[in-house]
């Protein structure tokens, strides 16, 4: 099979990516390659790997496929709040290019599967229930605005002109290969130059960790599935607060007084509290669910 995928180069795309390979698939890889943007990967000179530098706002074709999977977006939430509008133009108008190309096939439709966030869903208080697929979208910022407008781009696509997709809301994820503006990578990098851990507020904010490569393999479970229009909530059940993050990340270091390690600073603007999904629906439908539950084991040694 031929899979193209776009910000293949990035963090959770790059693992994707090795994923679809080890599987025997080809994989066209289209990564304009921002900043965040991994330059090097083991498998650029494999006769089964293309990588094409374009901007998915620019493209004007789509090469022929059996899946196509959207990872390419910015996703930090602090630029977002900084400069939205790079975030509108990423991840709302890229969006509608790849849907109006792939509306535009005549022939060959491939698989459309778009990578979404939990953060779409927005605050989950402690008394409220896990979010479902089927919950309303109440994003905070305007990274998960985006991201939701780039859903309902995909669901207005998908009733008027018959594209089919497979949307993906994970959580929190960690792992090798990311850039170090996340929470873990930059707790190492931070440690490792001697600087203060910037947290914001008191830390209490919890997220729910998902190692990378068990988000990969779910996504590469959904692209094979046999039911159409669907949404997935991909989480691991492993809840923790930022300080707690800190805490793990000193221990692994070696470091006991891991307080003095860490620099409060201001809380940003739109904060959510507390994530939290539930990913019955995917473990069930693809008898998936996450081969790694310690974040200890591993935090890699570089953030890069």
């Amino acid at each position: 099979m031929i899979f193209v995928v776009t910000g293949g180069r990035g963090f959770i795309g790059s693992h994707f990516v090795e994923k679809v390979i080890k599987e025997g698939h080809e994989v066209i890889d289209i990564d304009k390659m921002t900043y965040a943007s991994n330059k090097t990967l083991p498998w650029d000179d494999y006769h089964q790997y293309t990588h094409i530098k374009e901007d998915i706002c620019d493209l004007t074709h789509i090469p022929v496929c059996d899946v196509f999977v959207n990872f390419a977006a910015e996703s930090h939430v602090d630029n977002s709040i900084e400069a939205p509008k790079v975030f509108l133009k990423s991840n709302v108008e890229g969006v509608f290019n790849i849907l109006s190309l792939l509306r535009a096939k005549v022939y060959q439709k491939p698989k459309f599967i778009h990578i979404s966030t939990d953060e779409v869903y927005g605050d989950v208080n402690l008394d409220e229930e896990d979010k479902t697929e089927e919950s309303i979208l109440h994003p905070s910022n305007p990274y998960s605005a985006t991201k939701a407008a780039a859903e309902m781009l995909i669901l207005a696509y998908a009733r008027t002109f018959g594209i089919n997709y497979q949307i993906v809301r994970s959580t929190n994820n960690y792992g090798p290969r990311q850039y170090p503006e996340k929470l873990i990578p930059k707790i190492m990098h931070s440690l490792d130059t001697g600087q203060k851990i910037p947290i914001h507020g008191d830390g209490s904010y919890v997220r729910d960790w998902l190692y990378v490569k068990d988000n990969a393999e779910a996504i590469y479970n959904i692209c094979f599935s046999e039911e159409e229009d669907q949404t997935w909530n991909v989480s691991a059940y492993n809840y923790m607060k930022n300080l707690e993050i800190v805490e793990k990340v000193c221990e692994w270091k070696g470091i006991s007084d891991w307080e003095s390690h860490v620099e409060f600073i201001e809380n940003r603007m739109g904060q959510d509290y507390r994530y939290s999904i539930c990913s019955d629906k995917t473990r069930k439908a693809f008898d998936w669910e996450p081969k790694e539950k310690s974040l200890y084991n591993f935090i890699p040694k570089k953030p890069f």
